[in-house]
């Protein structure tokens, strides 16, 4: 595994929680890195569904109009193939 480049930054906390926290123990960089993680990744999910919403909306339609192609065999309740 490749070790990932740090970067120091300067971030402004209330500094009642910052307190709670160091008393905790609780290491505010790793905690401030997950959630930056995971803020960039939804950022990055919601801005693909919006660059990728007409192609959806594409698709809705046509299964509309024609139904889904594997609708005879898909094996969920309710299709052809799902026996209880």
């Amino acid at each position: 595994m490749v070790p990932r480049t740090k970067r120091k930054t300067s971030l402004t906390l209330d500094a009642e929680t910052l307190d709670c926290a160091k008393a905790l123990e609780i290491n505010v960089s790793a905690v401030a890195e997950a959630a930056l993680k995971k803020a960039v990744a939804e950022a990055r999910h919601m801005q693909w569904l919006t660059e990728n919403a007409e192609a959806f909306a594409a698709q809705a339609s046509w299964h509309e109009r024609n139904g889904h192609p594997l609708a005879d065999i898909i094996c969920a309740p309710g299709g052809s193939s799902w026996s209880a």
